[in-house]
C-alpha cells in the first residue's frame, strides 16, 4: 500500500514520509490501515520490533489531530518519552504541537491542554487523572506502547488502570495498544474492545539460534562455523566476527557486575577494529562521560568506550545511558553489555544480540531462575536494523549438548507467555482503589466493582475456580484496610475519600507509604534528618539498600547507637524479618545522610557499593517522600513540618543545614555552595551584594559560572568582564595547572546543579 492512498491523514504527511524514504506500507502497517487504525478504530498491533509499530501509532494520532482531536502516547520509561519527543518534533513544522511530562506527580498538567499530541509515562498520566487534568476528558486518541508491560508486577497495574479510566471518561476513545511480544494478543483486543493485528513479519530476516562448540545452529536447521580461539570465550568470538562483517553487538547479561566486567574484556576485542576517525570522536563522548559525575563508574565506562565497548545498566546515571545509547546507533560504539532494562523500549539495534545469562538471581525463589520467555525475545527482537544490516541474528550460549537442546525448547522455538494481569497484589489495590474514589470514578463499593470490570484483572480472574468473585474480595479486604487507616468513610451506601485520602492520592503515595509516615510523624516530637531519612526509608514506595555480608553486624550497632532518632521504636532482633528491613531502611537512610553530609559522590558509591544512578534514584526518591510527609504533617497539623521540610531540602541539595538557602540558587549547588560559603558568602542576599572577585575566586576563575550565579542570586552587575578572581577566596584543597585551571575543569558531578 502506497502511502498516499491512506485517508484521515493530513496531506502533508505522505510527502513527509517520502522524505524520510518510506515509500509504501510495510504489511502490518498496511493491516493496521485495513483494521480502521487511521478511521478512529481501536487496535492491538501485536508485531516484531523494527517493523512500524511507530508508523501505525503516528497514522493514529495523526489522523485523529487532523479531525481536530488530541492525542497520548504513553511510554513505561522517561527515557523512551524523550526519545518520543525527538521523533515527533518532526511534525511541529506542519503545526502540530507536541508536549512532554514525565515528573512532578502533584502537578494537573494544565499547560498541556494546548498540545496536540503529548507525551507521557504511565505513572505520569495516572497522576493528571488523579489531579483533574482538564484536558484528559478532550482525548481522542491513546497509544500505549510496550503494552505487554501490563505483565509487570510494579508497572503494570498503573498502566491496565490507566487505561481502563481513559476509556472510562471518554467512552469514544482510540486505543491503540503496541508491543513485540505478545503471547495472548487476542485476549488484549478483547479487553480493548480492539481490532488486532498479529504478525511476525520483519523487513530484514532475523535468525535465532544457539552457539555451541565452534558453530551457530539456527532455528532452520543450518549450522555456520564460528571458531572460538583458545584465548576467547564465545562471546567475545561471536563480537570479534560479528566486526569482521561491519556489524555491532548486542550482549546481554544478569547483572550489573557482570555487565562492567564483560565491557572491560570486550573492549580488549573492539579497540583493533577503530580507525582514527572514530577514536577521536570516542575520546570525545569518553571525556563527556568522565564529566558525569566524579565516580569509579564514569572513569570505568569512558576507558571502555574510549576502546569501543560500553556497559549499560540502572546504577549509571541518565546522562552516562543516553551518551552510550546515541554512540551504540551511530555505531561508534561496537559492543554494549546490559542488564534486561536496555530491552524495555530504547530503540538500540544491533546485528546481533547474545543472551550470555539466561538466568538470574531471585530473591523469592532463593536461587537463579531461567528468564521468561517474553524477556528473552524482547531482548532478541533488538537484532537487526532496516536501512543498516542485511540480517539480524539473536544468539544464546550453551555449554553442552543437552543444554543446546534445552535452549531451543524453552527459547528459540517457544512462544512468550501469556500477560497477565498484576492489578490484585496488594500495593497496587489498595493505591488505586483509594485513588479511583478520591479521583470521583466511583463513590460507592458497586460503582468500584463496575469500573474494575472493564480492567484486564476482570476479564482474566474476576470468577474463581470455586466459583467465587475474586474482584470483589480483593476489593473488600482493600477497602477495610483503607477505612481502618482513615482513608476512606461510608455512610452505608456513598462511599467517599477523606481529606487525608484525597492528600494520599494526590500525592502519589501508596497508602501503606502514607500510613508509615503518619505513625512515625506522630511519634516524633522532634526527629532529625536520620530519622525521617529513616523514616521514609522504610515505606513500600523507597527501594532500599540490600545488606551485603557483614552489614548486619555494622547497622545493628548502629541502630542501637542512634536508636532515640528514630521516628517509630525498633523491632526486637528476635522479630527477623522487620529487622533486617528497618537494618535495609537504616543503610538507605545512611546513605542520604552521607550525601546530605556533602560526602563525595565517589566515597559514597565506594561505601554502599551502588553507582551514580542509584544515588540520584534515592535521591529523587526520597526528595518525592520527604515533600509527601511534609504535606501529610501539614494536614494533621504536626509541629514536625520544620523538621521534614528542612531534611526535604538537605537530601534535595546534598547538603548540611547552613548551605540550604545558597544551594538552591540555581546553578549553585553542593560544591559550589561549600566553596562560597567557605569564602566567607554564607545565604542568598550575601550572594546578591558579594564582591564579584570573592564569588569568582571562589568559583575556580570561571567566569561564565559566575556571571550565571550572580544573576541567578539578583546581583545588580553580575558581568565579569575585567574581574580578577581573589585568590584567598580560591578553595585550597583544590589545586591548578600551570596555566591556572583547576585539575578537573569542565567537569560536573550530580551536585553541582
Amino acid at each position: 500500500m502506497d502511502v498516499s492512498e491512506v485517508s484521515g491523514v493530513p496531506p502533508w504527511f505522505a510527502d513527509h514520509l517520502r522524505e524520510e524514504g518510506i515509500e509504501s506500507l510495510y504489511p502490518p502497517q498496511a493491516e493496521a490501515v485495513e483494521a480502521g487504525v487511521a478511521d478512529g478504530e481501536s487496535l492491538v498491533a501485536s508485531v516484531p520490533t523494527a517493523s512500524g509499530k511507530t508508523l501505525i501509532a503516528q497514522l493514529a494520532m495523526l489522523s485523529a489531530v487532523s479531525r481536530g482531536g488530541k492525542a497520548l502516547y504513553i511510554v513505561p520509561l522517561r527515557a523512551l518519552a524523550s526519545e518520543k519527543r525527538e521523533e515527533f518534533a518532526a511534525f511541529e513544522q506542519f503545526g502540530v504541537s507536541i508536549g512532554v511530562s514525565t515528573g512532578n506527580y502533584e502537578d494537573d498538567g494544565e499547560w498541556l491542554a494546548e498540545k496536540d499530541i503529548i507525551v507521557a509515562t504511565s505513572e505520569k498520566v495516572d497522576s493528571l487523572v488523579r489531579n483533574g487534568a482538564p484536558w484528559i476528558g478532550d482525548l481522542d486518541c491513546v497509544v500505549a506502547d510496550e503494552v505487554h508491560l501490563v505483565d509487570d508486577p510494579n508497572r503494570g497495574p498503573t498502566l491496565e488502570v490507566t487505561l481502563a479510566k481513559l476509556r472510562r471518561v471518554n467512552p469514544n476513545l482510540q486505543v491503540v495498544a503496541l508491543s513485540a511480544t505478545v503471547g495472548n494478543a487476542e485476549a488484549m483486543a478483547e479487553w480493548l474492545d480492539a481490532a488486532l493485528v498479529d504478525s511476525e513479519w520483519r523487513p530484514i530476516d532475523l535468525r535465532k539460534g544457539v552457539h555451541y562448540g565452534q558453530a551457530l545452529h539456527f532455528d532452520d536447521g543450518s549450522q555456520q562455523e564460528l571458531r572460538v580461539k583458545s584465548s576467547e570465550k564465545p562471546t567475545e568470538a561471536i563480537v570479534r566476527d560479528t566486526l569482521s562483517d561491519g556489524g555491532s553487538t548486542l550482549v546481554f547479561v544478569n547483572s550489573r557486575r557482570n555487565a562492567e566486567g564483560a565491557a572491560k574484556r570486550l573492549a580488549n576485542t573492539t579497540t583493533g577494529w577503530l580507525d582514527d576517525e572514530e577514536k577521536a570522536q570516542l575520546a570525545e563522548i569518553a571525556e563527556e562521560l568522565r564529566g558525569v559525575s566524579d565516580t569509579e563508574t564514569s572513569d570505568d565506562l569512558a576507558d571502555c568506550v574510549e576502546k569501543g565497548a560500553a556497559f549499560h545498566h540502572a546504577g549509571c546515571a541518565s546522562e552516562h545511558r543516553s551518551l552510550v545509547e546515541d554512540a551504540f546507533r551511530e555505531r561508534l560504539i561496537k559492543v554494549v553489555s546490559a542488564t534486561p532494562t536496555l530491552a524495555a523500549g530504547v530503540n538500540t539495534p544491533s546485528r546481533r544480540v547474545v543472551v550470555r545469562d539466561w538466568r538470574r538471581y531471585s530473591g523469592e525463589a532463593g536461587g537463579m531462575q531461567p528468564l521468561s520467555v517474553l524477556e528473552v525475545h524482547q531482548m532478541m527482537g533488538r537484532a537487526g536494523r532496516p536501512g543498516r544490516d542485511p540480517y539480524g541474528e539473536a544468539l544464546l550460549l550453551a555449554n553442552s549438548h543437552d543444554e543446546l537442546d534445552e535452549l531451543f525448547e524453552r527459547y528459540v522455538w517457544a512462544d512468550p507467555e501469556a500477560v497477565e494481569s498484576k492489578l490484585a497484589r496488594e500495593p497496587s489495590m489498595r493505591t488505586h482503589l483509594l485513588a479511583t474514589v478520591a479521583s470521583g470514578f466511583a463513590d460507592s463499593r458497586e460503582a468500584l466493582l463496575e469500573f474494575l470490570d472493564q480492567t484486564l484483572y476482570a476479564t482474566q480472574y474476576r470468577q474463581g475456580s470455586d466459583g467465587t468473585d475474586n474482584l470483589e474480595r480483593v476489593v473488600d479486604s482493600t477497602l477495610e484496610y483503607l477505612r481502618a487507616n482513615d482513608f476512606i468513610e461510608d455512610d452505608g451506601e456513598r462511599l467517599q475519600a477523606t481529606n487525608l485520602g484525597h492528600t494520599v492520592s494526590r500525592l502519589y503515595l501508596d497508602p501503606m507509604s502514607a500510613a508509615e509516615i503518619i505513625d512515625g510523624l506522630q511519634a516524633a516530637s522532634n526527629p532529625t534528618a536520620l530519622g525521617l531519612f529513616h523514616l521514609v526509608s522504610r515505606t513500600p514506595d523507597m527501594y532500599e539498600l540490600y545488606l551485603r555480608s557483614g552489614d548486619r553486624e555494622e547497622y545493628t550497632m548502629l541502630a542501637y547507637e542512634r536508636e532515640s532518632e528514630f521516628c517509630g521504636n525498633l523491632p526486637s532482633e528476635f522479630e527477623e524479618e522487620r529487622f533486617d528491613d528497618w537494618l535495609s531502611a537504616l543503610k538507605t537512610a545512611r546513605m542520604l545522610e552521607d550525601w546530605a553530609g556533602e560526602v563525595d559522590e565517589d566515597e559514597i558509591t565506594e561505601r554502599y557499593g551502588v553507582g551514580p544512578g542509584d544515588i540520584r534514584g534515592k535521591v529523587d526518591t526520597a526528595e518525592w517522600l520527604l515533600g509527601a510527609a511534609e504535606s501529610l504533617a501539614s494536614e494533621l497539623d504536626l509541629a514536625t513540618v520544620p523538621a521534614v521540610r528542612e531534611a526535604r531540602k538537605r537530601v534535595q541539595h546534598g547538603v548540611g543545614e547552613e548551605l540550604i538557602d545558597l544551594a538552591g540558587v540555581r546553578g549553585v549547588g553542593r560544591k559550589r555552595a561549600r566553596r562560597l560559603f567557605d569564602a566567607g558568602i554564607e545565604t542568598r542576599a550575601d550572594l546578591r551584594e558579594a564582591e564579584k572577585s570573592v564569588v569568582l575566586g571562589a568559583l575556580r576563575g570561571r567566569e561564565k559560572t559566575a556571571e550565571n550565579v550572580l544573576e541567578a542570586a539578583g546581583h545588580q552587575s553580575p558581568s565579569m568582564d575585567g574581574v580578577r578572581p581573589d585568590e584567598e577566596a580560591r578553595p585550597e584543597a583544590e589545586p591548578t595547572d600551570a596555566a591556572g585551571n583547576d585539575d578537573g575543569e569542565g567537569q560536573s558531578s550530580l551536585g553541582d546543579f
